[in-house]
């Protein structure tokens, strides 16, 4: 690929093809949307500019992206060479189109379009040769897949004094036509109650077709719902459903027909949704009124994935342990219908309290512009602390070394008697649960991505009914329920005997939190969480003998903790961490990003790329399983595998984006391109021939 990079270049300096049209380091069939550097003149004078246009041609079913792709693609990005004394500008976009698929908007171009870009040539620039190049970065899909691609395009003009007469380019009057034209007034807009309302000042007697507003800015409208659009006399109001209200200001383009638009700036304001509606609007129409057929069946999907989801989390690792405490409860009761019942409810409650709450700080801090997916709590070390130090007390307290109901918050809650103990179980559940996806959980999250908030919370609320589901069946079914012991002097020792569950729990924290830190800072973290426990001993100990020692234990523990969060490591000491832990694998890797993945595509090798966190119990257990197997490793190494592998222990904006593409809000994630060929998206619970499959 270099050399026919460089023998391209070569051969642009050398021969004598007009130099206003641009040459390209890369076969241009190889690509899907092929783009050509142009400029609207050959010859440039000093202290004028000159514009250049990206000419874009997509091959037939393929489309580009407008620069916000909308819930899904790329834009265009592009990386200057520039000579002394020239400056690009930014790139001005035609008016681009809507693609709706599944719910997911695109806001795209098919059939042929130009991004132009005007380049300031400054007066201080000698009259000769102006060689411009440029790397530049876009995204190629059909309906169904998508490919991102680059090219290297340059171009060279020629410097000329400022008498000499300069000839436009013709070409360039229609590229500019497609541009949205710069709207005079400032529009104004307003979010309230998840509604985005857009009121623009715009004549009566402008005709407006298909009108659609297309924001530039993320995280302020859905762009799968529908746009509601009324006339009110020289205004035009456009009403959608909102994600945010982050912003003071925003801008985009408001497309009246086919290639014809407004861009415009909008400042924050009171909107009412005035006047009259426009039927001609190709997405107008009331979207309250849930008429939007598609994404009623995806919500339905994504909820009974939810419930089903939730079921099978019940059967992980992550949250066993924490049934162990519900457990104690129904023994307690013993089959009384009225407390089982009482109790299941409760536990249900705390369930799908915790589990919501969850999903509404996810999709808050989504629209605040963080890139978060599911379990981003166990992405902070801190909260993995002082899970920990959750965990280890609730454990001894099983194991009945101490007896603490004033001093442990959780731990009072959780094994508290009656309702309140089983909502607080509930909760604890919900909250340990997160790290892990079951099948069926990973498409339901996803569709959160897209869904509107209150949809994608009962998509969340679904989860949680589905992992109490079991105790709903228990405490209402009395088949089941009668076959629940009586209760006996047996408790106590069933009471110890599910401290051992707890204890491999704080134990798999302790990996965790190993894994994020390190081993030297782990070794401080346990040295407080040793703290912590000879506190609550120390204070449980007193108790047995009549002592009041809350005051002073409460105040120890707190310093305890407090000092365990403090002395925890910066980010800059866990992303060493990280690297370390990534040196020593049966199945070598490399960082993914999505510029290593378009090289290694390019050069034709098969790429296997896996997302992964420590704190995802089934990613460990795949890579335990199929990844990280000497079968596996002899197997991609005989086909020259790249292996590219996506850690998300810790926040990553690039990995999420990429999980959001794939319709994913968290891991695991596994893909595999061969070359030439579309990705193909793994299974999430993997096997050595699942894997060995893919190259032999």
């Amino acid at each position: 690929m270099f050399a026919t990079m460089l023998a391209a270049i070569i051969f642009a300096l050398l021969t004598a093809v007009s130099p206003a049209v641009a040459q390209t380091g890369l076969d241009r069939r190889e690509l899907n949307v092929p783009a050509t550097l142009v400029a609207e003149s050959q010859q440039v004078q000093p202290g004028q500019s000159v514009t250049l246009a990206f000419v874009m041609n997509p091959k037939p079913t393929w489309h580009g992206y407008w620069e916000n792709p909308g819930d899904a693609g790329i834009g265009m990005s592009f990386d200057w060479k520039l000579p002394d004394g020239v400056t690009a500008g930014d790139a001005q976009y035609p008016v681009p189109d809507t693609l709706l698929i599944s719910g997911i908007m695109n806001y795209i171009y098919k059939g042929d379009y130009a991004v132009l870009v005007n380049l300031a040539v400054s007066d201080q620039v000698k009259p000769g040769p102006l060689p411009i190049s440029v790397k530049s970065e876009w995204l190629a899909c059909t309906d169904e897949v998508c490919v991102p691609e680059q090219d290297e395009l340059f171009i060279n003009l020629q410097v000329v004094d400022k008498d000499v007469g300069v000839s436009p380019n013709n070409a360039f009057n229609a590229y500019r036509e497609a541009l949205p034209r710069p709207l005079g007034s400032t529009a104004t807009f307003m979010v309230k109650d998840d509604l985005f309302r857009l009121s623009i000042p715009l004549p009566a007697d402008v005709d407006v077709e298909a009108p659609y507003f297309f924001i530039k800015e993320d995280g302020i409208v859905d762009y799968g719902a529908p746009q509601k659009v009324n006339r009110d006399g020289d205004s035009l109001i456009i009403e959608t459903a909102a994600r945010g209200d982050a912003l003071q200001n925003i801008s985009g383009v408001l497309k009246i027909a086919s290639n014809m638009g407004f861009s415009l700036d909008a400042s924050g304001g009171e909107v009412e949704m005035s006047g009259v509606p426009l039927s001609g609007g190709a997405d107008s129409g009331n979207f309250t009124g849930g008429g939007d057929q598609s994404k009623a069946s995806l919500l339905f999907i994504a909820l009974g994935g939810a419930i089903v989801g939730g079921l099978l989390l019940n059967l992980m690792p992550c949250v066993f342990p924490i049934l162990s405490l519900k457990a104690i409860s129904l023994a307690k009761a013993g089959g009384d219908e009225t407390v089982v019942r009482r109790d299941a409810l409760a536990y249900t409650a705390g369930v799908v309290v915790v589990a919501t709450a969850l999903g509404a700080l996810l999709l808050g801090l989504r629209a605040s512009g963080a890139a978060v997916g599911w379990a981003f709590q166990l992405q902070d070390p801190r909260i993995i602390f002082l899970l920990l130090a959750l965990v280890t007390a609730i454990g001894f307290n099983l194991a009945g070394l101490f007896e603490l109901p004033n001093v442990n918050f959780g731990n009072r809650l959780a094994q508290k008697d009656g309702p309140a103990g089983s909502f607080w179980t509930g909760a604890l559940a919900a909250f340990v649960a997160t790290p892990c996806t079951g099948p069926f959980m990973a498409a339901a999250l996803g569709a959160t991505i897209i869904l509107p908030p209150i949809a994608a919370l009962i998509i969340f609320a679904g989860l949680g009914v589905g992992l109490a589901l079991p105790f709903l069946l228990i405490a209402f079914v009395p088949a089941i329920r009668s076959r629940l012991p009586k209760p006996g002097a047996w408790l106590d020792s069933f009471r110890k005997a599910m401290a051992i569950p707890m204890f491999l729990t704080a134990i798999g924290l302790i990996w965790l939190l190993g894994r994020q830190i390190g081993t030297d800072a782990l070794g401080l973290s346990l040295i407080f969480l040793l703290l912590v426990t000879l506190i609550l001993w120390w204070f449980g100990g007193g108790q047995m003998k009549g002592l009041s020692r809350g005051t002073w234990a409460t105040s120890a523990l707190i310093a305890a903790i407090f000092g365990g969060v403090l002395f925890l490591p910066n980010a800059e000491a866990m992303n060493e961490q990280k690297v370390a832990s990534a040196s020593s694998t049966t199945l070598p890797s490399e960082a993914f990003s999505e510029t290593r993945l378009s090289e290694l595509r390019a050069s034709n090798r098969p790429v296997f790329a896996y997302f992964t966190a420590d704190w995802c119990i089934t990613c460990k257990a795949n890579e335990a399983a199929a990844v990280q197997r000497q079968e596996t490793a002899d197997a991609f190494a005989n086909a020259n595998v790249a292996v590219l592998m996506g850690d998300w222990t810790r926040p990553d904006p690039e990995i999420s984006k990429f999980l959001e593409k794939h319709g994913r809000a968290g891991v695991p994630l596994y893909l595999y391109y061969a070359p030439g060929e579309e990705p193909v998206i793994l299974p999430q619970i993997l096997t050595i021939s699942t894997l060995t499959d893919l190259v032999t």
